[in-house]
């Protein structure tokens, strides 16, 4: 099966006082450590006008501007819904988790396929972390979450959740304060 990566990156930023994913991390923007991470997909971003122009292009990235940022996460993961292919799997990356690997990524992916899972992730201390795949299956119920369509579609029981466990901080730590970016670049 094809997998597509998704990296949601249409947040404001408005805690960090500017826009935290042009921020290093040490030493590379937070955004691009994320695109490293996804390395091995075909990769689709969405995101805020303000960051788009900053996006160094790479083969096999698609930039997909949210004009809409203020409506949230789950209009950017609709729109990466509606762009990738319908027989793609989507594996879910977040902009500001500047600490995810590609040996992440394929872990989830591959597990995802072994288990023939509609949604698969990685949990810690029963705590999902990103990215997370979801299945084209999956991606048909999105109509029928309500809320936080990413958490929902995740928490959906008509569908197979494999968790995978995993202690890799690059699944959980993210930045959304000045002293989460003043940590990781201790």
């Amino acid at each position: 099966m094809e997998v597509t990566a998704v990296v949601l990156a249409a947040g404001r930023s408005s805690r960090m006082g500017a826009q935290k994913l042009l921020m290093d991390v040490r030493g590379v923007p937070m955004l691009d450590r994320v695109l490293d991470a996804c390395r091995d997909f075909e990769t689709i971003v969405v995101s805020s006008p303000e960051v788009a122009p900053h996006i160094r292009l790479r083969p096999r990235i698609q930039v997909i501007q949210n004009n809409r940022p203020e409506q949230g996460m789950a209009h950017s993961f609709e729109i990466a819904n509606g762009a990738a292919p319908p027989e793609h799997a989507l594996l879910v990356f977040l902009g500001d988790k500047p600490l995810v690997t590609a040996t992440l990524a394929n872990t989830i992916a591959q597990r995802a396929m072994e288990t023939d899972a509609d949604v698969c992730f990685p949990e810690r201390d029963g705590v999902g972390g990103h990215p997370v795949y979801f299945s084209p299956r999956a991606r048909t119920r999105l109509e029928v979450t309500t809320g936080d369509s990413l958490q929902s579609l995740r928490d959906d029981p008509e569908l197979l959740r494999v968790a995978v466990p995993i202690d890799d901080e690059g699944a959980y730590d993210d930045v959304n304060e000045p002293a989460q970016l003043r940590t990781m670049n201790g």
